[in-house]
């Protein structure tokens, strides 16, 4: 089965750069028709998504998160990484990954159990 694992710290200070990575079995992040996401949930708030990238090179972002967000997938380890730069405490929140469906069934069909981000000095 397909199963995607958060990983990275838990704790990153302001300003400097949030790093995770998602690592996917039972699947190939090089797979056509299929792209690789993160989204994330503050405390209290709902889910916001940041972006989304394929093998292929395409990469989309959320407007508000695109100056500081790249997203990128390495088939040779199966894994996509978050990168978020210039970080402040409003960066805290639970960061899932999903593999999104660009062939039917549409959607984000698999995710990450989630992994906490705290920002903080």
């Amino acid at each position: 089965q397909v199963q995607l694992q958060e990983s990275g710290p838990g704790l990153v200070k302001p300003s400097q750069t949030l790093s995770l990575t998602c690592t996917v079995s039972g699947f190939s992040v090089a797979t056509k028709y299929y792209y690789w996401s993160w989204i994330r949930q503050p405390p209290g708030k709902g889910l916001e998504w940041m972006g989304a990238n394929a093998y292929s090179g395409s990469t989309y972002y959320s407007p508000s998160l695109k100056s500081r967000t790249s997203i990128s997938s390495d088939p040779f380890k199966n894994q996509f990484t978050l990168q978020l730069s210039s970080v402040t405490p409003e960066d805290t929140a639970v960061y899932y990954c999903a593999r999104v469906s660009f062939s039917w069934p549409y959607g984000m069909d698999f995710w990450g159990q989630g992994t906490q981000v705290t920002v903080s000095s």
